[in-house]
């Protein structure tokens, strides 16, 4: 029997983390917890991560003392750090160190990881296992632990969130209705506000001209609340704004959060700018865009969906032109067949060596003095309160501000 701890950092850290837990042996022992830092999801964002999953009610959010202190009673075999990057080195370095018997560490990216980067890698070189989802993905990470140095092996697994589809068919039954239209928002891009503005305005032009469509923003969080990057400009907060300037009319686009997989069950059509959501409609057999208005790069995060079929325009969103993936392309990227996902092969192989005192340890790349004061920081987010971490960051700003001032 092998007994799992996850400890996600995030709302969409924690969905994939998960979705990986559903999809480990049968007499795997598991259990999932919330690690408290600035960016942890609300309640509503921690019911929506883990809905369609096996997990045994809502996982707590707990201080990184108590998250070690679960540990030392669990007494895992293997801890999944599901976590932003300078939160795992973190949790790997100091607050999960020491523990006895010392676990397997996993870690990995919850979603596309095209292309790969040393920043990614170093973060979690101090993890025997680095879990990613596609044979491209795999390859180029192993490049870069080649090349760096650290760090364990990389593993393949099917994104979870891809079988949570596939086992679970009813859950895009709806009996025909398709009359929705899905426009999944990422945090990060596109970063300007008037680019955000155009996508709301096509969205705008889509339900007029088509109103038998429900026209959908899906919500990663709430204006008041956190994910996993900053989102300077949010969609709901633009689209008040256009509203009250009249270049809108009411109530032509609505705004929803929620699992995703509730929604794509009644899409006629899905779009995103950059999302692994898109992986998710593909699943759902739900046509597609992604935009390429704003660029097709490794800083939009769409790289991996040239030569897809997929990426379109605006103009084509107002329009409703969505499109279905070319098959080479998903045999090529997260649709591979589930049989060549090794990940839970290599975390067994992993606990045998360790049970048997065969395990080398992996070794971080971060463990130098050149790196302590990061790590710092890193920490000071996982011990200290979110507000008062706040109030702290604010008095730092005011300090510098009449320092610059004088």
């Amino acid at each position: 029997m092998t007994r799992l701890l996850a400890v996600a950092d995030s709302d969409s850290y924690l969905k994939w983390a998960a979705g990986l837990l559903d999809a480990t042996p049968q007499d795997w022992v598991t259990e999932l917890a919330v690690v408290r830092t600035p960016i942890a999801p609300s309640e509503a964002q921690i019911a929506a991560a883990v809905s369609g999953t096996r997990a045994r009610g809502l996982p707590q959010v707990l201080p990184a003392r108590q998250v070690r202190r679960a540990a030392e009673r669990f007494r895992p075999d293997v801890v999944l750090l599901a976590c932003t990057g300078p939160v795992v080195d973190a949790l790997a370095a100091e607050t999960l160190a020491g523990l006895r018997p010392r676990p397997v560490l996993v870690s990995g990216l919850p979603g596309i990881s095209v292309p790969a980067t040393e920043k990614a890698w170093l973060f979690r070189s101090g993890c025997d296992l680095f879990v990613v989802h596609s044979g491209r993905e795999v390859a180029e990470f192993s490049e870069i632990g080649a090349r760096l140095g650290g760090g364990g092996a990389v593993a393949l697994a099917r994104l979870p969130y891809l079988d949570l589809l596939s086992r679970e068919p009813g859950a895009r039954d709806t009996g025909g209705v398709r009359d929705r239209v899905v426009f999944a928002t990422q945090a990060k891009v596109p970063r300007r506000r008037e680019e955000r503005e155009r996508i709301l305005l096509a969205l705008a032009e889509l339900g007029r001209a088509r109103p038998d469509l429900d026209v959908v923003v899906k919500l990663r969080a709430r204006d008041d609340e956190r994910q996993t990057h900053n989102e300077r400009h949010h969609y709901e907060r633009l689209w008040t704004a256009l509203e009250a300037e009249g270049r809108v009319p009411a109530g032509a686009v609505r705004f929803a959060a929620g699992p995703m997989h509730e929604h794509l069950s009644r899409a006629a059509g899905f779009v995103t700018v950059s999302s692994t959501a898109a992986l998710e409609a593909i699943a759902a057999n739900v046509p597609l865009l992604v935009l390429s208005d704003f660029g097709v790069s490794a800083e939009m995060i769409n790289l991996v969906f040239e030569g897809s079929g997929c990426l379109g325009t605006l103009d084509d969103l107002a329009k409703a032109d969505f499109r279905v993936p070319a098959e080479e392309w998903c045999a090529a990227n997260y649709f591979h067949d589930p049989s060549a996902s090794d990940w839970t092969g290599r975390i067994a192989a992993l606990v045998a060596a360790a049970r048997a005192g065969a395990l080398e340890p992996a070794r971080s790349l971060l463990d130098g003095p050149e790196h302590a004061a990061a790590r710092r920081r890193a920490r000071l987010r996982l011990e200290v309160p979110p507000r008062m971490l706040r109030y702290g960051y604010r008095a730092k700003r005011r300090m510098r501000r009449y320092l610059k001032a004088l």
